[in-house]
């Protein structure tokens, strides 16, 4: 599955426990990361500070659903299940 341009769920929903630039101790679940832009890209997209594992995430129908609002929601409920 190609990733959905503009949804931006997997950075909002997920903790994220890896440095970010701009969010040196990560990130909570629920909160936008602050290098999603105002277009829900990501700006570290390409280059080398970006996150390992915002890198290695791959986007597939199981987690991003069919549309960003079902993004949201699974990954909220994964979040939340893992806690």
């Amino acid at each position: 599955m190609e990733c959905r341009l503009g949804c931006g769920a997997c950075c909002i929903a997920p903790s994220i426990s890896s440095s970010i630039p701009g969010m040196l101790n990560g990130k909570p679940a629920g909160v936008r990361c602050v290098q999603l832009n105002e277009n829900n890209l990501c700006k570290l997209f390409g280059h080398p500070e970006r996150p390992a594992v915002c890198h290695n995430f791959k986007a597939c129908s199981d987690i991003c659903g069919n549309t960003n609002e079902q993004a949201l929601t699974i990954i909220t409920e994964l979040e939340q299940i893992t806690e």
